[in-house]
């Protein structure tokens, strides 16, 4: 069946028979809000580590580059409204339910079910999750199109450059609060701040830096530190950051990203000093436009190489 985009005032529909990594999957017709550019949004299924995962992919009519999108660290299933802000600004996305949520199989891992979703095995487990939904996602692209990339928030700071080592069609990385120093690091401040969200204006940078390296841990397990990982990547990558997050450590975080940059590391960052955490889904809609931006900016490569570094 023919690929149909049918625009109308307030919604349109395209549906076709889709094939993902040997699996016939037949695509659900989803109406979606009209938006500047039109897409089509349709229901998928690939495989990862022998596991099937359920999402949506929507394409744009105009297509100027693809994204997937990589969750934090919840329960999290498909992140539709931004993913239908993105394929209205001619961005081609694949989101999909978690691992073990939602329509996908597998075992969901994460304090919610009482299991560690923070070991590096488990961090590898959802990369290769994520590789498996680029490799999905262009395999639907037409011959002519631009970079393929991964975006995501929290969490997805590991997941999105451990998934980029495995893909070399990965062209870029956009990160939505993703920290930059080692999972470790990032609990310390976390447990320090407590949640709470008025931290900043009571206790300074230094006293976070200080309890972030210092303190002892609260849980064992087999340890990520983004910086290394990036250390091996040479795909573009952005990081939005907010000023008043209590999640991530964000100026530590910032600071790394420098050091990455001093070796050539094509890696830049914005700051919103008035966000929190997770600057993706907040009130304002910079952080998402800045994303938008950028990506729009991406040269767009005649072939995918390698993409690790040398050396």
């Amino acid at each position: 069946m023919k690929n149909r985009f049918l625009a109308f005032t307030a919604r349109f529909y395209c549906r076709r028979w889709l094939v993902v990594t040997g699996l016939l999957a037949v695509a659900a017709v989803r109406p979606v809000a009209a938006q500047s550019v039109a897409f089509c949004a349709e229901d998928v299924a690939f495989t990862s580590a022998g596991i099937k995962l359920a999402g949506t992919v929507l394409i744009p009519r105009h297509l100027a580059a693809a994204v997937v999108l990589v969750h934090g660290s919840g329960q999290e299933k498909r992140q539709l409204e931004l993913a239908m802000r993105l394929a209205g600004r001619g961005i081609a996305v694949l989101t999909y339910d978690k691992r073990g949520v939602g329509e996908s199989g597998g075992v969901y891992a994460g304090p919610e079910v009482g299991t560690n979703n923070v070991d590096a095995a488990n961090l590898g487990l959802l990369a290769a999750d994520a590789s498996a939904a680029a490799t999905a996602l262009a395999a639907q692209l037409p011959a002519q199109h631009g970079p393929v990339g991964l975006a995501g928030g929290s969490q997805a700071g590991w997941v999105i450059p451990l998934a980029a080592t495995q893909n070399p069609a990965v062209g870029f990385m956009v990160l939505f609060s993703g920290p930059v120093v080692s999972v470790r690091e990032q609990l310390r401040f976390q447990f320090f701040t407590n949640g709470d969200r008025r931290f900043w204006e009571t206790h300074t940078e230094a006293e976070a830096r200080a309890h972030l390296r210092h303190d002892p841990d609260r849980y064992q397990f087999a340890d990520t530190d983004a910086r290394g990982v990036l250390a091996t990547l040479a795909i573009p990558g952005l990081w939005l950051f907010g000023g008043q997050d209590i999640q991530a450590p964000v100026r530590l975080s910032m600071e790394n990203l420098d050091t990455l940059q001093a070796h050539g590391k094509p890696y830049q960052y914005q700051l919103f000093p008035a966000l929190g955490h997770n600057t993706a889904f907040a009130k304002s809609n910079e952080p998402v436009e800045a994303a938008i931006r950028w990506i729009e900016a991406l040269p767009h490569p005649k072939k995918h190489s390698m993409r690790r570094a040398k050396g």
